[in-house]
């Protein structure tokens, strides 16, 4: 296991982390969720990520009561605040929730403070101003360690590094978007300048495309599959062009590059990535032990990765 600086910051995280989107609360229960971090950390894992949205909170207190048996220097610690709830001001990024949200989840946690802290989603309705001023007050007041954003563009990134500069408030490190074999433009294109003129940390989640990159849903869905239990997310994958007969066609493809390499098809997908060099660190989401060690031997995937397989692989996912 390598640790990787989030952006320009001192900060250190395991390229490979765990995170507990659609799996703690929803597809594993305490005493599995506690065995995945054990293994986790085991195999050098020190960076766990989480959110007030997952499984409406339950995936924060899970967490939290796991985490009481490491000690806390030796983990970072991650959450994200804009989904808090249905009523007004439970969601978004104002002032109010951004405080309200990052309180509660920490009391869920049971942190004094978490590592990183990021807006989940940019709020159009939101003056950066107010984002930014309330991101510097949790930072400066020790509720969180550094900021970041989930999924925004970069030009509200240009945005808030310009209203921070002027306010003299704490800049974001890192973005958490999604990052995989089949989508690519953000990460590759739009936030080149991002990474040159201010130094920017990426935590990518979903690099398996939600499982697709397995190879599990080419011959049909699998009843015990996630995309069988959360029918909103086949639905997400089919609207946004992933789930397609052209990308099933391009996984057996990719499936063929793995054989020949003596490893599977999701380790394939997972060292791709780490040859990012943006890349602070990839979130796991696991529904068994098992598929965890899976993953983790990715790390071992890396001396095959020639130039000759890496362009086999562009060829087929240009």
């Amino acid at each position: 296991m390598e640790y990787r600086k989030v952006g320009k910051s001192g900060l250190l995280i395991s390229e490979l982390s765990l995170g507990s989107w659609l799996t703690f609360g929803a597809q594993l229960d305490i005493d599995n969720a506690r065995e995945a971090m054990r293994e986790a950390y085991r195999s050098g894992v020190n960076f766990f990520d989480t959110a007030e949205a997952y499984a409406s909170g339950m995936a924060e207190s899970m967490m939290g009561e796991i985490l009481k048996e490491f000690k806390r220097e030796e983990i970072v610690v991650s959450t994200k605040i804009f989904w808090g709830g249905s009523k007004p001001n439970q969601k978004g990024l104002s002032r109010k929730h951004l405080l309200e949200g990052t309180w509660n989840s920490l009391k869920r946690l049971q942190l004094e403070y978490v590592d990183l802290l990021y807006a989940h989603r940019p709020d159009p309705e939101t003056p950066m101003e107010e984002v930014v001023l309330a991101m510097d007050y949790i930072v400066r007041n020790g509720m969180a360690f550094y900021w970041g954003t989930s999924e925004w563009s970069a030009k509200d990134l240009e945005e808030a590094h310009k209203v921070a500069d002027k306010l003299n408030a704490v800049h974001p490190v890192v973005e958490q978007p999604q990052y995989n074999m089949f989508v690519r433009e953000r990460v590759e294109s739009e936030y080149l300048p991002i990474y040159e003129k201010y130094g920017l940390g990426l935590t990518i989640w979903s690099p398996l495309a939600s499982g697709l990159l397995t190879g599990k849903y080419n011959n049909g869905i699998p009843e015990d599959s996630r995309l069988a239990k959360f029918p909103g997310l086949k639905k997400h994958l089919e609207e946004n062009k992933l789930f397609s007969d052209d990308n099933l066609k391009k996984i057996a493809r990719l499936a063929d590059v793995a054989k020949k390499l003596d490893t599977g098809l999701a380790q394939l997908a997972l060292a791709w990535i780490l040859l990012n060099k943006n890349v602070s660190s990839i979130i796991l989401g696991v529904s068994r032990v098992e598929q965890l060690r899976e993953n983790l031997k990715a790390l071992d995937l890396r001396d095959k990765l020639t130039e000759d397989v890496i362009e086999e692989i562009d060829s087929i996912i240009k």
